[in-house]
């Protein structure tokens, strides 16, 4: 039986998905994995169907399911939330741009476990070289092997404890946003909850693989907040 689920939301960028699928598959850990299209091109589509056999996880298009155009991440959440209380299993975000070691699922389950306090769980992010990268450079300098914070957590690699997921519904999540991980983190804490960030579990993380235009940010940041209030995108 698998030990959990762990979800990746997908538009396109479809070669980091096949590595983040693959090393999803490679895990320590016996997963369910459930990838959801979020509206990608046709070829995208085209070939995460060839490869779901091969590779081992499921496939959910959700312009199978709402007209809703791209970002569905609240939708994304609502459905895993609502199968992993179903399933009686803890619920793992790994993002389309990360890729996971084979441990890093189990050190994250062993985390939760020690207490009946945990709430969210993150894996801090590396790039190629191992240095912690966005959007954990706020921990750059910890040396400690884990820490509890209050500050907001990445769901770029982020474990949900079942009891949090028994004590709030995704269904509250605000329409207007498209992006929860500040929302959901504050939550947590608010209900009671410690949430950690594992310094000796990093991911490797190509930040906003999936949305290139978000590269504006870091190169030109005039243009990425134009695009961000002008059009309306990426709302927090």
């Amino acid at each position: 039986m698998p030990e959990l689920l762990v979800i990746t939301p997908v538009k396109n960028s479809v070669e980091t998905t096949l590595d983040t699928a693959k090393a999803i598959r490679n895990s320590s850990v016996r997963v369910t994995h459930v990838i959801f299209n979020d509206f990608s091109t046709e070829e995208t589509k085209a070939v995460l169907e060839k490869n779901k056999a091969e590779i081992g996880y499921e496939l959910i298009h959700l312009e199978d399911i709402t007209g809703h155009p791209s970002p569905n991440y609240k939708l994304v959440l609502q459905i895993a939330q609502k199968r992993a209380l179903e399933e009686k299993l803890p619920l793992l975000v790994v993002e389309s741009d990360v890729v996971i070691h084979p441990d890093t699922i189990e050190k994250l389950l062993q985390a939760m476990k020690k207490d009946g306090k945990s709430g969210l769980v993150g894996s801090v992010t590396v790039d190629d070289k191992g240095v912690v990268n966005f959007p954990y450079l706020k921990f750059k300098g910890v040396k400690e092997p884990e820490i509890l914070t209050n500050r907001s957590l990445s769901f770029c690699c982020t474990l949900f404890s079942p009891e949090f997921l028994e004590s709030y519904s995704f269904t509250g999540l605000d329409e207007a946003k498209d992006w929860y991980d500040t929302f959901i983190s504050k939550k947590a804490i608010e209900l009671g909850f410690q949430n950690r960030v594992l310094m000796n579990a990093p991911v490797w993380h190509r930040p906003h693989a999936s949305r290139p235009w978000k590269q504006l940010k870091y190169t030109n940041p005039l243009k990425y907040y134009f695009l961000k209030f002008w059009k309306g995108w990426d709302k927090i």
